[in-house]
């Protein structure tokens, strides 16, 4: 008797192991997908949130548009691009306070994903800085 309960706890066991493993939860991708993002910050002793970063993104799931906020307005905007359905950033613009350009960074990425090399140009489309991006494991 003993084995046999054994023996059926195993087998109850398996099966919900594999009804587990089975459903694939969504992915962080899928969840994002078309998703608006606000954060609201509330004063001591106010009543009153306000807003603090609004992150939009697109119908894939990337991140398009991250807009951070101040008591005066926008404080500053970054919008990333990407090139076709590319899940790595291609190009990011960062906007001023009165929604001018500040800075411009284009990536480059290695072969297996990681960045290989920013460059950061001035709004008049001058190459300001670069760097370069180096991976060791211990």
């Amino acid at each position: 008797m003993n084995r046999r309960f054994l023996l059926t706890a195993a087998l109850i066991c398996a099966v919900a192991f594999t009804a587990v493993a089975q459903s694939s939860p969504t992915s962080k991708r899928e969840r994002k997908k078309n998703l608006v993002v606000k954060e609201w910050n509330l004063r001591t002793g106010s009543k009153t949130p306000y807003l603090d970063n609004l992150t939009t993104y697109d119908d894939l799931g990337r991140k398009v548009e991250e807009i951070e906020y101040a008591s005066y307005g926008q404080k500053k905007r970054t919008v990333y691009e990407y090139e076709g359905n590319s899940t790595k950033c291609s190009r990011q613009v960062e906007y001023d306070d009165k929604n001018r350009p500040s800075r411009i960074k284009v990536f480059e990425y290695n072969d297996d994903g990681t960045r290989k090399k920013q460059y950061n140009y001035k709004p008049n489309g001058k190459l300001e800085t670069t760097k370069s991006f180096e991976y060791s494991y211990k």
